[in-house]
């Protein structure tokens, strides 16, 4: 069998304070023979040589000097300079490097000339000089690059480059399309895709174990071939009352063809249901009143449901609106901008209204919880319901069912509710460059939500903070099937297209971008499992207020070096509570008699002592070391690590 070569690539390049990733052996390139490591199918478009890049949001004027290369997948720098950094420490991704960006992570490019700076757009006439560039990317990083010592032509040939690859005009442009690396999936088999017909019958089993309230729901293939909608699964779990011609016969009046769907169900059997409104033309509601009264009947009571109508304060516009207000606060492009923001930022946070929608989102899944768990069925209901209706779904089933807060429930979660559940990743993302933009965060405001339930209940969720922020970055890099199509029949026609055929490569196959040591850090190890508590114990109930709620900063600040904490931050309770856990792991093995395992010795995995706040997302050197093992193992160390040094005295 070939050997993955994709998990021996990493861009090996860090500059600022003459640091790099520590890489082995086999990972590292030459800088002195100035070459890019490209993925298979990934070709070099052009290059700038002598370009200077500016730290972000710094009052140090001096640039680093290095090439600047665009490929099909990337725009990669790259520096001469002499850097030795084998101790820095920051998440490695086999795909792409600290110093690269993915070209669909790219949001906007200007180009500057002194303190001014003009927005381009595709179609736009490139200037024969180009003196410098600044690029702000969908993840809120920034850069900032000039083109002064660089040879007559190289900016003006770099910036049309990437003006016409960031921004395809069409979905076969991705490089999903273009990347050749073979796969050999280690998909965990405990991610559900929701692909297989077993999937959705595993998911009623699982929650309704009743055999008397399993008979209210049915599984139906009326969608096998997505003559019923394109934009739902093949297979859908619909109320045994209904027929599917029945279903045929409604979805017409619906929009986006998308009658009431089962998304989950209460041990007594109130059932949460998404559906779509009536299509704007149709003034005859009857066939909305038919499909309610089918979800009344699917009731063992025979209650009738509640409508929670999610298209009255929120919409995907708003959202975007809101966002781009908010990003501009979270990647200014110098010092000054920056310290002007920081005298009032709390007051522009609020005037951006992103918080208000975090807390719109968390008000009404609080909501849907509470009719559930009071025994009344819950129908979400807006416009397509692709959008809003996926973020309070899944918000629900992570507040009422603790299997979805573990990380492989998680993921099954969101392939059940985004993916299958046919949220248009592709146009919301921004991957395809429209004249009418459709683009809205979606998933990325549903993510800040889960980041405040996991700031309110620290120990409910098997996943961490690093996790959801490493989620919001793979969203960015197409390559992955799960994020780069709108619905299940866009990924069905592409992965049996005849003459090219796509291979689907599911994102949660972490292992294709992130080594053993990082995965380590998606693991919370404050986690308390509930699956086996009571109805009651698995419920929780956050607060939802804007008062209550808090900003993420890693995911929105870690590219902001004057924000970062040395050697403090919340990240360091989080290694204080590896090693308590590492060590109580210890002296269960010594209790059953294991201590000095071989297999131990071989999964154990270094994390360092000395960390930033934005780790591990940071460029900072570590100081020194330890040895862990996976928190989602059964492997134990075999030493103790409590006597390591002091986080609180480490030097920095």
């Amino acid at each position: 069998m070939e050997s993955r070569s994709c998990n021996n690539f990493i861009s090996y390049v860090g500059l600022e304070e003459h640091e790099m990733q520590p890489l082995g052996s086999s990972r590292r390139n030459s800088l002195s023979e100035n070459s890019i490591k490209l993925l298979r199918g990934e070709i070099m478009i052009t290059k700038a040589q002598s370009v200077l890049m500016f730290s972000p949001v710094s009052d140090l004027k001096q640039g680093i000097s290095g090439n600047l290369s665009v490929t099909n997948f990337k725009l990669t720098f790259i520096t001469t300079d002499d850097t030795n950094g084998d101790d820095v420490v920051r998440q490695q991704n086999h795909l792409y490097g600290y110093m690269d960006t993915c070209l669909s992570n790219i949001e906007d490019i200007y180009i500057t000339v002194g303190d001014k700076k003009r927005r381009l757009v595709p179609g736009n006439t490139v200037p024969s000089k180009v003196k410098g560039i600044f690029i702000i990317c969908k993840n809120l990083r920034t850069w900032s690059f000039s083109f002064k010592f660089s040879p007559i032509g190289d900016g003006n040939n770099l910036l049309t480059a990437l003006l016409h690859h960031a921004f395809p005009s069409g979905h076969n442009l991705l490089f999903a399309y273009d990347y050749r690396e073979p796969y050999y999936s280690s998909l965990d088999k405990a991610v559900r895709l929701f692909r297989d017909i077993s999937d959705w019958h595993n998911e009623l089993d699982r929650t309704i174990r009743n055999d008397k309230l399993r008979k209210y729901w049915r599984l139906s293939m009326v969608n096998v071939d997505f003559k019923l909608c394109r934009s739902l699964s093949r297979y859908i779990i619909v109320p045994s009352s209904i027929t599917d011609s029945q279903l045929m016969e409604a979805s017409k009046h619906f929009q986006g063809n998308r009658p009431p769907i089962w998304s989950w169900s209460s041990a007594h059997g109130a059932a949460l249901v998404k559906m779509s409104e009536l299509s704007p033309l149709i003034t005859n509601r009857m066939q909305e009143n038919i499909m309610f009264e089918n979800v009344r009947k699917s009731h063992p009571q025979k209650m009738p449901p509640i409508v929670l109508e999610l298209n009255k304060d929120v919409g995907i516009k708003l959202i975007a609106v809101a966002f781009s207000k908010f990003a501009n606060l979270c990647s200014p492009e110098n010092i000054r901008q920056f310290w002007l923001q920081d005298n009032n930022f709390y007051s522009l946070v609020e005037n951006t209204k992103w918080l208000k929608y975090v807390s719109y989102c968390l008000q009404k899944t609080v909501e849907a919880c509470g009719h559930l768990h009071s025994g009344f069925s819950v129908i979400l209901q807006e416009g397509a319901g692709t959008d809003v209706c996926c973020i309070v779904s899944s918000l629900v089933q992570l507040l009422l069912d603790p299997y979805f807060r573990t990380i492989n429930g998680f993921q099954s979660l969101l392939q059940k509710e985004w993916v299958a559940g046919g949220h248009p990743f592709c146009d919301r993302l921004g991957h395809i460059a429209k004249r009418k933009s459709e683009k809205s965060p979606l998933f990325l405001l549903y993510l800040d939500c889960v980041w405040q339930l996991c700031q309110q209940f620290p120990a409910e969720f098997e996943f961490t903070e690093t996790y959801l922020t490493t989620l919001w970055d793979a969203v960015h890099v197409t390559i992955f099937d799960t994020f780069i199509f709108n619905c299940e029949k866009d990924r069905v026609a592409a992965a049996t297209e005849p003459s090219n055929p796509l291979v689907l490569r599911s994102v949660w196959d972490w292992r294709e971008q992130f080594s053993e040591q990082d995965i380590l850090l998606f693991y919370n190890p404050l986690y308390n499992s509930r699956e086996t508590d009571t109805v009651e114990r698995n419920i929780i109930k956050p607060l939802y207020n804007i008062a209550s709620l808090e900003l993420w900063a890693q995911c929105y600040f870690r590219w902001i070096p004057a924000l970062e904490i040395r050697n403090g931050g919340q990240n360091h309770i989080d290694l204080y509570a590896r090693l308590l856990r590492n060590d109580v792991n210890q002296l269960r093995m010594n209790l059953n008699g294991n201590c000095g395992s071989p297999i131990a010795k071989s999964n154990s995995y270094s994390v360092q002592m000395n960390i930033d706040s934005f780790y591990p997302f940071s460029n900072k050197k570590t100081g020194n070391a330890v040895s862990t093992p996976l928190m989602n193992s059964s492997i134990l160390a075999t030493e103790s690590l409590l006597d390591a040094q002091s986080l609180i005295t480490a030097s920095d």
